[in-house]
């Protein structure tokens, strides 16, 4: 199984993860644009199981437009979130793209709230699109 690292800015708050991602994707509601500070955000999601966690976070749980709840962990000195937990996905770790600084990291096989999209966006054409 490959490793991969996961890091925030400054380093602090760090993750390996062994194994492949079950899922990566895009999304485009108006709390994910917020919370990455871009037009979307793009997270991997793994199993709890292969990835291990180092250092001190700060958690903030967000309620999604459905109802349910993610714990965003983010760094409490430079403040970059490293990873986030979903309820009813408790097997699961999810962690934005960019905390890998990997520009070979796997292109996004879903992409989410595409009404949200902002208009010069192209999600993958081959990606699983939903409204």
């Amino acid at each position: 199984m490959p490793t991969k690292n996961a890091a925030c800015t400054c380093g602090e708050l760090s993750a390996q993860v062994s194994g492949e991602p079950v899922r990566i994707s895009i999304c485009h509601c108006l709390n994910c644009q917020r919370r990455s500070g871009g037009p979307f955000a793009e997270q991997a999601r793994f199993a709890r199981a292969d990835v291990t966690v180092a250092g001190v976070s700060t958690a903030y749980v967000l309620t999604g437009d459905e109802g349910s709840r993610s714990t965003f962990h983010f760094c409490p000195r430079c403040g970059a979130t490293v990873y986030y937990t979903s309820e009813g996905l408790e097997d699961f770790i999810t962690m934005p793209v960019g905390v890998f600084a990997d520009p070979d990291f796997p292109a996004p096989q879903v992409s989410v709230y595409e009404q949200r999209m902002h208009k010069w966006v192209t999600p993958p054409a081959d990606a699983q699109h939903y409204r």
